[in-house]
């Protein structure tokens, strides 16, 4: 983090957002017969126990993989499954070890952060008052003693997963680590003990295929053909279930492909690879099929042609998203405009929330004819700690519960489409200066705008290259025609506030014209109010008009 001479903070270029490496489509598995689910059943069991060894024996290699190793376990799953089985299986233990080591990190870095903010607080005498860069001391000697012991604590995590950490040493759980804890909590969640069983088992089931250009379909273990027949490979401890040639079963659902169905069909015609997932939702009691696959990667926009028709700042909010547009020179245009989201309930209600909300503005934007969507890029991963914000809870559950990650990926993903270009900024003071130089001046009698309205301006300023602040008023002796200059800052009720005022008569300058200045020792011209001086209680000279 750079900071200027005055101690702010230096803010980073903003920068065109990638667009998405890849598409994801799903579709439901309509009339499966009773048969073909005992398939799926069998087949996920099977090759989710090998699937569950082969993690085992991932993570026990720890840091000392190699393609050897990789091989060694290829080798040991192919007599039991396929070749391409095992590839399938090996590739995702070996994904899923690399991300428990990021989030191991990520571990690590949230407890350096905690440990930081204790041990200067409790360096700082009990009471000491903090600022607005750090943190004072604590309330009272019992929350001193409580935080140390909270320190201490935070210390012991700390050197365990460091040690984890340099050994290569992960905990992961296939199935999950919350629905796991869901077991000893089966009242909360509304659930028998049978019912978790069923959703345990089938968040372990594997029905996962890689693609492979070339072969038929672009895939060779989970095919389906462009009609939307799909057949399976199946294991070979399973090989007697087939009911067709080369040990495979086809399923009698057909799938069709709504969205994007005429670039899925182009790439399986082609042979192109295309991933398939199988999966069952227990909730629902119904089985899908996912299709995926990559797209090359491709230059972004410049931002200067992103930015040729104005763009549109959005302030992302708990609860909605603020969005104001503005032209090519950053001045806001219209009324603003807040696209409000509910994330409370399940995950695919949030999901579905943000979604509509993300559709909403992308219609809007496509109206304006504007070609660039601005974003602040947040991370919320340093200030989700509970020793920045102990006491604030609520301001801790709010940033915890703001979707910033995702938002900003499904609004890349939704507006590749619609050919309009993602640009983040930097969000340092995005919120304070946008409250502090536009909010007053954008509200009217008829506009109450938010600090949040505020704060999409400077996102969108900040974008283009404009400062978000604002020229403050000069003093009023340094105004043009002396105190005669009026600024946008006026009241709304004050008319021809941005104009100036009338002439006021008189001399004005040492170098008079001829005819001018006849009236310098006229009292009574002088004055405004037509009186005399004489009638005040002081006395005026006249002026010499030259030296």
């Amino acid at each position: 983090m750079h900071r200027s001479v005055s101690g702010l903070r230096v803010a980073a270029a903003p920068f065109v957002v990638p667009g998405p490496s890849g598409v994801a489509v799903r579709d439901r598995l309509k009339h499966l017969a009773a048969e073909d689910a005992e398939v799926l059943r069998l087949v996920g069991a099977h090759m989710g126990a090998l699937a569950s060894g082969d993690l085992k024996v991932r993570c026990a290699d720890g840091l000392e993989h190699s393609g050897e190793s990789w091989a060694r376990r290829k080798r040991a799953l192919t007599p039991v499954s396929s070749s391409r089985w095992a590839g399938a299986v090996t590739k995702a233990s070996h994904d899923q070890w690399a991300l428990a080591r990021r989030c191991q990190a990520a571990h690590i870095r949230g407890l350096e952060a905690g440990i930081r903010t204790l041990r200067h607080r409790l360096s700082l005498p009990v009471g000491a008052r903090g600022s607005k860069k750090a943190p004072g001391g604590y309330r009272s000697r019992r929350e001193w003693h409580a935080k140390s012991r909270r320190l201490a604590a935070l210390e012991a995590r700390h050197t365990a997963a460091v040690a984890d950490w340099r050994t290569g040493r992960v905990r992961v759980v296939r199935g999950g680590k919350r629905l796991l804890n869901t077991r000893h909590h089966l009242a909360d969640a509304q659930l028998t003990e049978a019912q978790w069983r069923q959703c345990w088992e089938a968040e372990r089931w594997f029905l996962s295929a890689d693609g492979e250009s070339g072969k038929r379909y672009g895939n060779e273990t989970i095919r389906v053909s462009p009609g939307g027949q799909v057949s399976i490979k199946l294991p070979v401890a399973l090989a007697g279930l087939a009911n067709a040639p080369h040990g495979r079963y086809v399923l009698a659902a057909r799938v069709r492909f709504a969205h994007r169905g005429t670039e899925w069909v182009d790439r399986v015609e082609a042979n192109r690879a295309v991933a398939y997932r199988i999966h069952f939702d227990t909730r629902r009691g119904r089985w899908y099929l996912t299709a995926s696959w990559s797209w090359p990667v491709t230059q972004s926009v410049p931002i200067e042609a992103a930015l040729a028709h104005g763009v549109i700042g959005v302030d992302t909010n708990a609860d909605h998203l603020a969005a104001w547009r503005l032209d090519t020179h950053g001045n806001p245009l219209g009324t603003p405009r807040r696209f409000f989201f509910d994330l409370s309930g399940t995950a695919d209600h949030r999901d579905a929330q943000v979604r509509h909300a993300l559709s909403r503005l992308l219609h809007w934007a496509k109206s304006c004819q504007v070609a660039a969507i601005a974003v602040e890029d947040l991370d919320f991963q340093a200030e989700k700690t509970r020793e920045k914000h102990g006491r604030k809870r609520r301001f801790r559950q709010l940033i915890s519960g703001m979707p910033t990650g995702k938002l900003r990926a499904r609004l890349t993903s939704m507006a590749d489409q619609t050919g309009i270009a993602i640009v983040a900024v930097d969000p340092a003071y995005t919120s304070r200066w946008g409250a502090q130089h536009w909010q007053k001046p954008l509200t009217s009698t008829t506009r109450k705008t938010t600090r949040h309205d505020a704060a999409a301006v400077a996102i969108g300023r900040r974008a283009q290259g404009h400062p978000i602040r604002r020229r403050t008023t000069p003093p009023p002796a340094h105004q043009s025609d002396v105190q005669g200059h009026r600024t946008v800052q006026a009241p709304s009720q004050t008319l021809g506030r941005e104009g100036t005022r009338p002439r006021i008569p008189g001399p004005r300058t040492r170098s008079v014209p001829p005819g001018r200045g006849v009236n310098a020792g006229d009292q009574n011209a002088q004055n405004r109010s037509g009186r005399s001086a004489e009638h005040g209680a002081w006395q005026q000279d006249s002026l010499p008009l030259s030296l």
